[in-house]
């Protein structure tokens, strides 16, 4: 059976360089940093399987690096070649401005907004959003999702379904007439220590 040879990676020195600035700074982050090591590795032709127990991780992990190395373009800089992919998947809808801005409407009164109500339902926040042009588009759902992000607060409690009702202080907790579990329980033996607690 014929030995698997790594494919060559070619470094340039000021490549070289940027590689093991990387490597040295400690604000580095470690998963760059490692990245950093491996690319280093395979210059200095070290095999996969080698560079993967050096540096504690799997040969798969080595093997995309030093692919995704070789295949970058030319133009690229170190810390390009190093970054991670593009993830997939959809944009976001709402730009953090958005939402904030939504949020702070919801701390506006009603009234205000010529709302013929007194709390702000999440239907009404979305129909409000849009008619001020925050969004082009929201349902009440998202309202919801963005209000619960943030911590409660006394005006939008009801828009996000808490309606805990504070128990006055004044008003003692009438007795329970059930039994506590206490007086049902048999009373319990100490166990004897076994010989490696001794």
């Amino acid at each position: 059976m014929p030995l698997l040879v790594a494919d060559p990676i070619a470094v340039l020195v000021e490549q070289r360089e940027a590689l093991e600035r990387l490597v040295r700074t400690h604000s580095t982050p470690q998963q760059l940093a490692m990245r950093a090591r491996i690319i280093l590795h395979a210059a200095e032709a070290m095999g996969v399987r080698a560079s993967a127990r050096e540096l504690g991780t799997w040969p798969k992990t080595v093997r995309y690096w030093r692919k995704r190395w070789r295949q970058a373009a030319d133009r690229h800089s170190v810390l390009e070649r190093l970054a991670d992919a593009p993830r997939s998947g959809a944009p976001a809808t709402y730009t953090a401005e958005q939402i904030c801005a939504v949020i702070a409407m919801t701390c506006e009164k009603p009234s205000e907004s010529e709302r013929p109500i007194s709390q702000w339902s999440q239907r009404e926040i979305a129909d409000e959003a849009m008619r001020r042009g925050l969004v082009l588009h929201i349902s009440q759902r998202s309202v919801g999702r963005f209000l619960k992000k943030r911590p409660i607060s006394s005006r939008t409690a009801s828009v996000i379904g808490s309606r805990r009702s504070p128990i006055p202080p004044s008003t003692p907790s009438a007795p329970t007439s059930a039994p506590s579990t206490k007086s049902r329980l048999p009373p319990m033996t100490p166990i004897a220590p076994s010989r490696s607690m001794r």
